[in-house]
């Protein structure tokens, strides 16, 4: 192994949210200002997803599964249910 593989090999992949696929993404404020002048950049920031760590309960399992999902992804699992969201997605 080359000394720069090791160092490749520990990076991860951006976190994503396994029921929406949200991942964050990169935007920038740009002000009128901006585009006016090239002495008043505003530079990008990374915009990150909204995780929440949670324990939820599957009826139909009997159990309690931990999982790292989006608030997006909480609110359907309340619309459509624990078992189907987390099945759909590969979860379960």
């Amino acid at each position: 192994m080359l000394p720069y593989e090791r160092f490749y090999r520990k990076r991860l992949m951006a976190k994503t949210c396994p029921v929406t696929e949200k991942r964050s993404l990169v935007g920038g404020g740009y002000s009128n200002r901006t585009r006016a002048t090239q002495f008043n950049p505003t530079g990008k920031r990374r915009r990150q997803v909204n995780f929440q760590k949670k324990k939820i309960y599957v009826p139909e399992l009997k159990r309690t599964v931990s999982v790292t999902l989006s608030a997006r992804a909480l609110k359907t699992i309340n619309k459509n249910g624990a078992y189907a969201t987390l099945k759909k997605a590969g979860l379960l």
